[in-house]
Order: structure tokens, then sequence, then C-alpha cells
């Protein structure tokens, strides 16, 4: 059931965005030198990595100095890019990853290997479940970027502060699956996104 949801949403929202992504590509293209889409390696279901699908919104081979961005005052990324951030427009090709069967729509957002690599043996239960694009924590920490801008050592305060809280809530999210929870974070974002 809810792999018959993923495939049937992620088409359909794929569609629906095509006309709007090819002209988000056009403006990625002229703005900076480097691919239209951004890949990088994450951690899914049972420690298999797989490459994640972004448009790129960050200036060629900038994730190579840091894996977090922080805020308005990260200068890799693109000026189009603090847009496609905003609104979250830079997710969109990650339904493809979930055509691909990589991801569900809901589901605990993938980390890089680095952070993953940190995680006691208690907080890898959340690979036990498919990676997906959204859940409680991506509604929670929907500025995250914003947040990490206001510390004084943003990698510590991810990894110290951020990645666990994070972590707890994808424990309750595996505690109780379900349809209608799916749903309800589904809903959840869209409403976040749209700002109401």
């Amino acid at each position: 059931m809810k792999r018959s949801l993923d495939i049937c949403i992620s088409l359909a929202i794929l569609v629906l965005f095509l006309p709007f992504g090819l002209i988000l590509a056009l403006f990625i293209s002229l703005e900076s030198r480097g691919g239209v889409f951004y890949f990088q390696e994450r951690v899914g279901i049972h420690g298999k990595g797989f490459r994640l699908i972004k448009f790129r919104s960050m200036r060629s081979n900038a994730d190579k100095g840091s894996q977090i961005t922080i805020g308005n005052r990260d200068p890799r990324i693109t000026k189009s890019g603090y847009l496609i951030r905003r609104f979250k427009l830079d997710e969109f090709p990650q339904f493809i990853n979930v055509l691909k069967g990589d991801m569900s729509i809901v589901g605990p957002r993938p980390e890089v290997p680095f952070y993953v690599a940190m995680y006691t043996e208690e907080q890898r239960k959340i690979l036990s479940v498919k990676p997906g694009i959204t859940d409680y924590a991506s509604i929670a920490y929907f500025h995250e970027n914003e947040l990490l801008a206001q510390a004084e050592d943003p990698q510590k305060t991810y990894i110290e502060e951020i990645m666990p809280a994070k972590i707890a809530l994808n424990e309750r999210y595996i505690a109780h699956p379900g349809i209608l929870q799916d749903l309800k974070i589904m809903a959840l974002t869209a409403k976040k996104i749209i700002g109401f």
C-alpha cells in the first residue's frame, strides 16, 4: 500500500512540476557553471548507500569543505539557490529517488555517511525503514539553516543538538507506522512550504 501510494503521488507530482522544473533548470544553468542536478551519497535502508538527487542550489564542488549549510551567510549558495531552498524546490527531483525505490515520500531524512558513522547502536534503528523526502524532523527543523547561522560552531551544534533531536523524532515515526501518519506528515509539510 505504501509503495503504491509513493509511486502514484510521485508520478503525479513529477508530471505537474515538469514545466516549472524546466524553467528552474534553465535559471540554474544560466547562473552558474555546473550541472542542473546535484548528486550526493546518502545512507538508506539497512545502511545501504544511494545517490540522492536535488536541483543544484550551490556552486559546483561547494560541498568539499562542509556538508552543512549555514543560512543566508553561506557564500556557496547561488542567488537562485536561496529562492530554491526557501521553497524547498531543490527537493523535487527526489521523487525520482522514490520511483527508483531508494526512498519513500515519508520517512526519516537520509543522512550523509559522515554523520551516520556517529550514530549509536540505538540510533541506527532508524535505518530499519526506507528514508523519505519529508518527516517530522523536516517540519520541526524547516528553518534549520537559519538556526545553524546563529550558532557559534554550526558543525558542533548540528552534531550535539540538532541531529539527536531529529533522530528522536524519527524514532517516534517508526514506532507508529501507518498510511494515516504518512498522510498527516505530507499535509503538514505542504502547509509549512506554502506558509499558512
